[in-house]
């Protein structure tokens, strides 16, 4: 007998949609939903029957959704968000609980963030934080992620935005290094490699204010740039807290620097009255204002 197309949805297979959408892997679904790999790939089966149609494509780098997926990621997105929302908006005697997904850029989280962790979830037990810090900027609209903080100003009007702080840079050498500078000696550059300059505005200003300048080094990580030029390598230009991390850099008059960036704290409006997004919002608020020189 040919099976037919459920009429009807179970809507706990949609759940376990949501989630190897997002996550792309059945390994990683099931950590997210606290079961194994089989009952992601059976429940994913069961819908994919239930609709008649494929919804991913099995790939060796992991599940990519189809057409027919992506027509119903962004409406399963939504009821996974409004799942969550319901359950979240009653606070439970112990407080608020449950996971706030978090999206930086890697010194944020690394220097500015990661050393306060203490006090931003100070009395949150219940509330377990994960920060993103990949190259690829996670969407808050799809739920990818509940806050961020980002450089720029947002353009998106159907987010909540306050403005924390502004990122100031300046150019950085070793004493040796810098005492050549002064002398009027050549000196070179420290810069990114050209790969980054797509994904990184300081690549992208450096290469369009010192293109014809010299470079000793480049690299993608700014943590090599740091070290390379504290160990004499050449000058480099940082943001001003991560050359705290590096007492031996001496700050130096090298020429124009990077105009400051405003580093911005976003959520999905929806999501400002979950109590475990307002209660990291409020702490996130509290550190950034207690932070000076940035």
């Amino acid at each position: 007998m040919t099976e037919q197309k459920r009429t009807d949805i179970d809507w706990e297979d949609l759940r376990f949609f949501a989630a190897l959408a997002r996550h792309r892997s059945l390994s990683a679904a099931a950590r997210a939903l606290k079961v194994n790999h089989a009952t992601v790939a059976r429940r994913i089966s069961a819908l994919e029957l239930g609709l008649g149609a494929q919804l991913f494509e099995r790939r060796p780098d992991g599940y990519v959704l189809t057409a027919q997926g992506q027509s119903i990621a962004a409406e399963t997105a939504a009821m996974a968000s409004a799942a969550s929302a319901i359950r979240d908006r009653v606070v439970s005697p112990e407080g608020p609980g449950g996971r706030v997904r978090l999206t930086t850029i890697r010194s944020v989280a690394d220097l500015l963030l990661a050393p306060h962790l203490g006090q931003i979830l100070d009395g949150l037990s219940g509330i377990e934080l994960e920060i993103l810090t990949d190259v690829r900027v996670h969407s808050l609209a799809h739920r990818e992620a509940d806050v961020a903080l980002r450089l720029g100003r947002p353009k998106d009007s159907d987010l909540t935005g306050k403005r924390v702080a502004t990122i100031t840079h300046g150019f950085y050498a070793s004493a040796a290094m810098a005492a050549r500078w002064r002398a009027g000696e050549a000196v070179p550059l420290i810069g990114f490699d050209l790969d980054s300059e797509q994904l990184i505005a300081e690549a992208r200003w450096l290469e369009t204010h010192y293109a014809d300048h010299s470079y000793s080094v480049r690299s993608g990580s700014t943590i090599t740039q740091a070290v390379a030029a504290a160990n004499g390598m050449g000058v480099v230009m940082l943001q001003r807290f991560q050359a705290r991390e590096y007492p031996s850099l001496v700050e130096i008059d090298f020429g124009a620097v990077m105009p400051g960036r405003e580093l911005w704290m976003l959520a999905p409006s929806g999501l400002m009255g979950v109590p475990r997004v307002s209660a990291i919002w409020e702490r996130l608020a509290i550190l950034f204002a207690g932070l000076d020189d940035l």
